[in-house]
């Protein structure tokens, strides 16, 4: 299945340039290091709204922060904190309280406890988020509830008529990122 609006890696890194403003603009779907997500810029809640509209989601999101200066500067770093930075990248979302809310969207963090979810993938995708130098919402590219998507002929056709961008790498054979709340005791929850 091809269309226009789906590139490769290649693609984008030769022309990240030119899709930064996408990448800052627009919704897209990205391949990180364990399955495809939805993405967007994690500053405007008005993207953030459309991509819960989307996923019919009301839960927090994630981010895909672009360097751990960035997770220092605006999460509440202590000792076990440290410890989970040292192994990023990785397939770790980290549950951090937020110190500096005005960082993100709204829309984005649980507004409950203070709480953000923080990724820095072993991934490629990495790079173009720290080139681009600001945080993207990641979520699984999927309705939630529904299957995620792992190539982009399982996409779900609702998500896809809805985004404006698919990178698409092939098929990707892992699970979610493994959970890890840090509190005053860790809490760890592996997803498949």
């Amino acid at each position: 299945m091809i269309s226009e609006k789906v590139i490769n890696r290649a693609e984008l890194l030769r022309n990240t340039t030119a899709y930064q403003k996408i990448l800052q603009n627009k919704i897209f779907i990205i391949p990180t290091d364990t399955v495809y997500g939805i993405s967007c810029d994690a500053t405007s809640t008005r993207l953030v709204k459309k991509v819960r509209k989307i996923k019919h989601c009301k839960q927090p999101f994630s981010v895909i922060a672009p360097t751990k200066k960035w997770i220092r500067d605006n999460c509440i770093v202590n000792s076990k904190v440290e410890k989970w930075l040292k192994k990023l990248p990785g397939p770790f979302t980290l549950v951090l309280k937020l110190k500096n809310k005005n960082v993100i969207s709204k829309e984005v963090y649980n507004r409950e406890n203070n709480t953000l979810g923080v990724r820095i993938p072993d991934h490629w995708i990495t790079d173009v988020v720290k080139k681009i130098n600001i945080p993207l919402i990641t979520t699984t590219a999927n309705v939630h509830g529904k299957n995620y998507m792992t190539y982009i002929d399982n996409l779900d056709p609702e998500i896809r008529n809805k985004v404006d961008l698919i990178i698409s790498v092939g098929i990707k054979r892992g699970h979610p990122s493994t959970i890890i709340h840090i509190d005053d005791e860790e809490k760890i929850i592996k997803r498949k």
